[in-house]
């Protein structure tokens, strides 16, 4: 029997190539060895964008369309929207009665974006109580096995000393531990050689077009030290040489070569770029369209996918209540 994994995105925007790179394509390989549920996680969008939510609803569709056409099968894969599954509020809710407050005012990432995050008010009951929702979305479904990044680990931790807190009020071994699947991925950076985010408009949409992607790529930050054609380039401090090793990692070789010697320039190696990026969206965007126009077919997954996890999730809240005498 397949383990059971759960993974959710924030539909705040549109996905990117760091999305591709940093989460979809390892998705689309977990589909084969685990019974897989994907989630857009539109209850912790709220959380940070509560001030700002006019397009939470076609960036719900837009992020599942690219899901669908990078390659989650909803024949192998159970895909729906975190907010019609109202089982996770009544599992959030009963965690929440039982987590220490000092425990969630040293979680690592909280304090982390209440530091950074200067354009948005997070200082709120739900965004504190963030982890605390995550802990409900992992063991609602029972998950044994969730997929994440080292910087992540926190998190799941939190998820497991809840489920553990629970299991010794109750006197039973209801929750599982669930353990990290640590990702091994690509990490690319943002256009700029910051972060690749949203917030910063330093990505590469999946769904962007072939000369906006030619164009972006042409803003691209090069090596700072070289100056002229006839400078000797430095790849390993070039961030266009980065994505060559994640795109392209056959011609990355020849490439810093060439640039080391001088013998190619940052706008030939930025033509080239743009052509393996534009090669790489092409058929993604090509799914995309095809879905796009038929957008009944989108709801019918969304629909099955609620169907499907409302069965799990009920059955995981009945027994609760019953284990709580509620």
């Amino acid at each position: 029997m397949k383990k059971r994994i759960l993974s959710g995105m924030r539909p705040t925007g549109k996905l990117h190539l760091g999305h591709l790179v940093g989460a979809l394509d390892n998705w689309i390989k977990l589909q084969d060895e685990y019974e897989c549920f994907f989630m857009v996680a539109d209850w912790h969008a709220l959380m940070s964008e509560y001030e700002n939510t006019q397009g939470l609803l076609d960036n719900t569709i837009d992020n599942v369309v690219d899901w669908l056409a990078c390659g989650i099968d909803p024949k192998k894969s159970t895909i729906f929207i975190q907010s019609h599954v109202p089982e996770h509020l009544e599992l959030f809710m009963i965690f929440s009665i039982i987590t220490p407050l000092g425990l969630l005012e040293r979680c690592p990432t909280y304090k982390e974006q209440l530091r950074e995050v200067s354009n948005r008010d997070l200082s709120t009951y739900g965004f504190l109580g963030y982890p605390v929702l995550q802990a409900a979305d992992i063991l609602v479904y029972k998950a044994e096995v969730v997929p994440v990044g080292q910087d992540q680990l926190p998190h799941l931790e939190l998820t497991r000393q809840i489920a553990r807190k629970f299991n010794n009020i109750f006197k039973n071994e209801f929750f599982p531990d669930p353990k990290a699947l640590l990702t091994q991925t690509n990490r690319l950076m943002g256009l700029d050689g910051r972060k690749m985010s949203k917030s910063y408009n330093n990505y590469i949409a999946l769904s962007e077009s072939p000369e906006a992607v030619a164009k972006k790529i042409q803003s691209m930050f090069t090596d700072p030290t070289r100056i002229k054609l006839s400078d000797p380039g430095h790849p390993d401090k070039c961030n266009v040489h980065s994505y060559y090793a994640v795109f392209a990692p056959q011609e990355k070789k020849e490439l810093d070569e060439l640039c080391r010697k001088s013998k190619i320039g940052c706008t030939e190696c930025k033509k080239n770029l743009a052509k393996i990026i534009i090669k790489v969206l092409e058929p993604i965007q090509d799914k995309r369209n095809a879905l796009l126009r038929d957008k009944k077919k989108i709801k019918d997954i969304l629909d099955d996918g609620e169907k499907k996890a409302k069965v799990i999730a009920a059955k995981t809240i009945l027994e609760v209540k019953q284990l709580i005498k509620l």
